[in-house]
This record gives C-alpha cells, structure tokens and sequence, in this order.
C-alpha cells in the first residue's frame, strides 16, 4: 500500500517536483479534453508545445544530472530511461492521435508517480551534498508560462 503522508523533498529537488506537478495537469488537461470531446489534434497541438518547451528539457535535465547520482546499471535508472525514451516516441507520433494521445496520458502520469515515489526517494538518499547544489544551480526556477493560444480544457 502506497502511504498518503507527503514525502519530504530534498529542496534542491522540490523545482523538479514542481515541474511533475506541471506533468501531470497536462495529463488532466488530456483526459479534459477528451470528456469535453475536443478535436484531437487541439489537444496534440498543446502535447507537442508542453513537449518542446518544458517536458524534454526536464528529461534532459534528469538525465544529465539526476539519474546519473545513481549507477547507469542501477534497475530503477533504466527504467526511468526507458520510460523517457517510450514518452519521446509518444510525442513524436503523428497518427492515431486519440489513442496516442490515451497512452501519453496513462504513461505520463505512471512515470511522473514513479520518479516521486520511488526513484526521486532513492536519488535522494544516495546524493552528496555537492551533488544536490549542483542540481540546484542547474534547474531554472523559471516560472510556469502557459500556453493560452487554445485553453480547451476551460
């Protein structure tokens, strides 16, 4: 059973769970559209720039220093790889935008669940402190900028 008492970030950490958090109302915004029965490729439209503009270089963030805290054999490492690789296909697929779009949805929100709870715990652990302020100098604690040009999910 997964506990419901808020895990305790790391602060150098907390600007990458703000950007989950991002993450993950894109999903809602997703599942939103689709209730509201918006055309897909409005909702594609809003995936591809919330893509481009904050979810690849948060991966590639990750990638570059988060994950490599941990060894590049390390089990949850390659999932978390893996994981990132299959979003990428995602985005990049042009046809079947419904079902596409279903499957961004469901394995976004699967990953973003498990970097929180699992790998973030473990990187945490394990991370120096020159480390964690390395993270923290890197990360941009830019604020949020939304794309308006079609809120469908309002």
């Amino acid at each position: 059973m997964i506990s419901s008492t808020p895990l305790k970030r790391a602060p150098e950490l907390q600007p990458l769970s703000h950007d989950h958090h991002h993450g993950l109302q894109l999903c809602w915004k997703i599942r939103t559209g689709f209730s509201k029965q918006i055309e897909p490729t409005r909702i594609k439209r809003y995936a591809d720039w919330f893509f481009e503009n904050h979810l690849k270089p948060h991966f590639e963030l990750e990638e570059k220093y988060i994950f490599t805290i941990l060894d590049k054999e390390d089990e949850l490492i390659k999932r978390g790889l893996a994981e990132h690789s299959r979003l990428n296909s995602l985005f990049e697929e042009t046809s079947y935008l419904e079902k596409t779009l279903g499957r961004i949805e469901k394995e976004l929100e699967a990953h973003i669940r498990f970097e929180e709870r699992v790998l973030f715990a473990e990187i945490q652990k394990m991370a120096t402190a020159e480390q964690l302020t390395k993270i923290n100098e890197l990360h941009t604690s830019e604020v949020f900028v939304e794309n308006e040009e079609d809120v469908f999910w309002k």
